[in-house]
């Protein structure tokens, strides 16, 4: 199996494209400054997880940007931290201020000279088109839970975009899914045959950040460190 077999790469974009460990982090400080005991980087990261998947799976037909207050106040809670409601729809409106990894917007540059490119994220198009504008491409799909009803890693997601790929003329074959969460993203694409691209941001952090564990590891066909690091993979399998 190579890059170059492939047509289109479909994509996650939160962990992947846009550094949102680093926008939740961020966005999180009015709460986390006023915590009792002071809070590590993965310990926010990792209570954000818990809280995220089930209200994900609680009210899957919410929108991103109005589930996110909820996953805030359940923070609060759990650390003890008194908030208002305006605070915590404050954080829901966060997400189109959460940076792109350094190398994405270049990266999918090149990448579109080459493969359709398709995202198939779990937020609401309004936050998603924001994050759109700081990677700088046009996408020839995008998916979002918005449009779906649910959130990755329901296989809902997986179907809907499969589905509607094929408008563009595109099968599983030709698909390479590329993520970096293997709870919301490689799981979901194995369990549907997919090939996926693990773009593993978190190489040199332990455990697994703003997403849930994922159980038994999926299967991955590539993996790369970065975005920078898949485009140079490309190019070397174009020089053959």
């Amino acid at each position: 199996m190579k890059l170059t077999d492939f047509k289109a790469l479909t994509f996650d974009c939160y962990g992947t494209l846009i550094d949102w460990e680093t926008g939740m982090v961020e966005a999180l400080k009015p709460l986390t400054d006023r915590a009792a005991t002071p809070l590590s980087r993965n310990q926010i990261l990792e209570a954000h997880a818990r809280h995220e998947s089930a209200q994900q799976l609680q009210t899957p037909g919410k929108i991103y940007r109005d589930l996110l207050p909820i996953v805030y106040k359940r923070l609060a809670e759990e650390w003890a931290i008194p908030v208002s409601w305006a605070e915590c729809v404050a954080y829901g409106q966060s997400v189109k201020n959460w940076p792109a990894f350094a190398d994405s917007a270049e990266a999918l540059g090149y990448l579109k000279q080459h493969y359709k490119l398709v995202i198939l994220s779990n937020v609401d198009n309004e936050s998603f088109a924001a994050s759109n504008a700081k990677l700088g491409v046009a996408f020839d799909a995008i998916y979002t839970a918005e449009d779906v009803g649910a959130y990755k890693p329901a296989d809902r997601n997986f179907d809907y975009m499969l589905q509607n790929l094929t408008t563009l003329g595109l099968e599983k074959r030709d698909i390479l899914h590329t993520a970096e969460s293997m709870f919301h993203d490689h799981g979901p694409a194995n369990r549907h045959g997919l090939a996926s691209c693990w773009i593993y941001r978190r190489f040199d952090q332990d455990g697994f950040g703003a997403t849930m564990h994922p159980g038994d590891m999926p299967k991955y066909d590539f993996r790369f460190n970065s975005m920078a690091d898949l485009v140079a993979a490309h190019k070397q399998a174009l020089a053959g």
